[in-house]
Parts: C-alpha cells; structure tokens; sequence
C-alpha cells in the first residue's frame, strides 16, 4: 500500500535528486541558485550527498528545487 500518493519525492533518492540536478544545471548554476559550499567549492555528487544528508535546511532547499524543476528533469531521462 503506497502511504504517500501524493508527496512527489516519495520513492525518489537523495542520490537521484542531487544527480539529476547536476546533469540539467550543473554544479556551476546550482552553486549560484542554492549557495552552498558543497555546489561551489570542489562539488561533486559525493561532498553534497554527505553534507545534504547531515544539513536538513540544505537539503530542503534541494528538494524544493528538484520538485520545481521536476517536468524539465523526467523529460531528459
């Protein structure tokens, strides 16, 4: 029974989100879009998984971003 029918995150990966992402804007835009070291000092999918994961304002600010954009993503898979 699927509890969250209507979250749009539901099933969807921190790992997904922020490679998603990086393949549509790339680390240059989303260090300007969301400013966060981990997008524009050294990024890779790694340093912001590990710094999203222990920062829930950060990772907020991710999510929102990735379900915003989210119709432009899934039309590049």
């Amino acid at each position: 029974m699927d509890n969250q029918p209507y979250n749009p995150l539901h099933g969807v990966t921190l790992a997904k989100i922020v490679t998603d992402l990086e393949a549509h804007f790339g680390f240059a835009e989303l260090g300007k879009m969301i400013k966060i070291n981990c997008f524009t000092k050294d990024p890779s999918i790694k340093s912001s998984l590990k710094f999203l994961r222990k920062t829930p304002w950060a990772r907020e600010k991710v999510e929102q971003l990735y379900v915003k954009n989210k119709h432009k993503l899934e039309t590049e898979d």
